[in-house]
């Protein structure tokens, strides 16, 4: 056993060191006192909500003949404000907010070759109504810090948010007033779109624009529609209408017209008109305010009185959408430029 006793204290002492060993080769080298260090990536793909900040939409003001650009988000505020009140219901301008960002949307994908050099967009009704931070100011005067407070609160509820039909931005069209409906796509634009159906829409009757009169000398009536009407008891004659209870066409003294064709030539509020010869003038009744296609922004506002929240006044007044994320077709718009 006596002689066991140095194999035993051999043993041990190797066991010991190779304890110890590694770690002193480690100690050298400990994190506390190294140069670099192999790093992982944190960087996460960019939000819808990041996206649609980076984009940026050039905008040629039309009285300044210039460019300004700006964030995406920023320019849908923009629009917002100058397209509906500020004092509507906080979810109709959600509403409002989700149409005007699907428009640039898929306006940017499309890319309108009829603007001018440099530009997406110009700022009036040709695309969108568009004003800038410092134009609201001058129109609001000492409320623009409360409605501008309102919209970016809508904008921002919505943000990275647009209407979609089989996987691509709508069309969103919207006008101001209805009649109590909207019309079919192709009652007053060229072709038919499957989602912008006439709807019944009985809130606009509560719109300061529902009914409207006009009165034109019979010269003027004549002259712009280059018509004579004869006898004092001719004044034409609707000969179909069309959906939303809408002027399809009309006959005057032999000439045949569209009711859109009435419209713009008279310069109307609507394609639900009527008139009566006065003597020498012509008074004119419409009913509802605009083309009358899409999302009713007073109709928008009925609804949410009522309690309807955005997403219900948009699948009330575009068919058969979804709501999607930007993300996917903003990669495409900067994929291609």
């Amino acid at each position: 056993m006596k002689q066991l006793k140095p194999v035993l204290i051999i043993i041990s002492f190797i066991i010991a060191v190779s304890f110890v060993v590694p770690t002193l080769l480690v100690l050298p080298f400990s994190s506390d006192q190294a140069s670099g260090k192999l790093d992982e990536s944190k960087k996460n793909p960019p939000t819808e909500e990041k996206l649609s900040e980076a984009v940026e939409v050039a905008v040629f003001r039309s009285e300044s003949k210039t460019i300004e650009k700006l964030p995406l988000e920023d320019y849908v505020v923009g629009v917002v404000a100058s397209e509906m009140p500020a004092e509507f219901e906080m979810e109709a301008l959600k509403a409002q907010a989700l149409a005007a960002r699907t428009y640039i949307v898929s306006h940017l994908m499309a890319k309108d070759e009829k603007v001018p050099k440099g530009a997406d967009v110009t700022d009036t009704v040709t695309h969108q109504v568009y004003k800038s931070k410092d134009e609201l100011k001058k129109i609001w005067g000492p409320d623009y810090e409360r409605k501008l407070e309102r919209i970016t609160k809508a904008v921002l509820e919505t943000q990275g948010k647009v209407l979609s039909y089989n996987g691509s931005p709508i069309t969103a069209s919207f006008f101001s007033t209805s009649n109590g409906y909207t019309v079919d796509s192709e009652d007053y634009f060229p072709n038919e779109t499957p989602y912008l159906k006439s709807v019944e829409s009985p809130w606009d009757k509560d719109s300061p624009k529902f009914e409207e009169q006009k009165i034109v000398s019979v010269a003027e009536f004549e002259q712009k529609l280059g018509v004579k009407l004869g006898d004092k008891e001719s004044v034409g004659t609707i000969t179909s209408r069309t959906s939303g209870k809408r002027v399809g066409s009309i006959e005057i003294n032999g000439k045949k017209f569209t009711g859109r064709e009435i419209r713009e030539s008279l310069n109307l509020a609507s394609t639900d008109f009527t008139w009566y010869r006065k003597q020498d003038h012509i008074v004119i009744t419409t009913k509802g305010y605009g083309h009358g296609v899409g999302m009713s922004q007073y109709g928008a506002n009925g609804m949410a009185e009522e309690g309807k929240s955005f997403k219900e006044i948009v699948n009330h007044y575009y068919s058969g959408i979804d709501i999607v994320g930007t993300d996917k077709f903003l990669k495409q718009y900067t994929a291609k430029k």
